[in-house]
């Protein structure tokens, strides 16, 4: 059970923190065997303040990163925004120049 209280969820022997999770993992799995998308990876870290002394560094997780049309595509599976959540997804924006894609 993940922090949310879901049951995490296996496909392909991979372990996905949620079903909507695994279940958007399978498209986009099937959109890169179509050659739809390109180079898709889980679970990507993006430092979104360094450690600044004792403090740690603040990270986002993305659930998958993709290129798609030659442009990078951050997304998260979502079905909570905590306000956690809310802020982090402004920082990548003012970070990295990244909206991400919410599914």
């Amino acid at each position: 059970m993940n922090k949310y209280g879901n049951l995490q969820t296996t496909y392909n022997g991979r372990v996905f923190d949620s079903k909507r999770e695994a279940r958007r993992f399978a498209k986009l799995e099937l959109m890169e065997r179509a050659g739809l998308i390109q180079d898709l990876r889980c679970q990507v870290r993006f430092e979104l303040i360094p450690k600044i002394g004792s403090e740690r560094a603040v990270n986002y997780i993305a659930d998958f990163v993709y290129t798609e049309r030659g442009k990078t595509v951050v997304e998260d599976a979502k079905g909570c925004r905590t306000d956690v959540y809310r802020i982090k997804r402004k920082l990548m924006l003012y970070r990295y120049g990244i909206t991400i894609k919410e599914t």
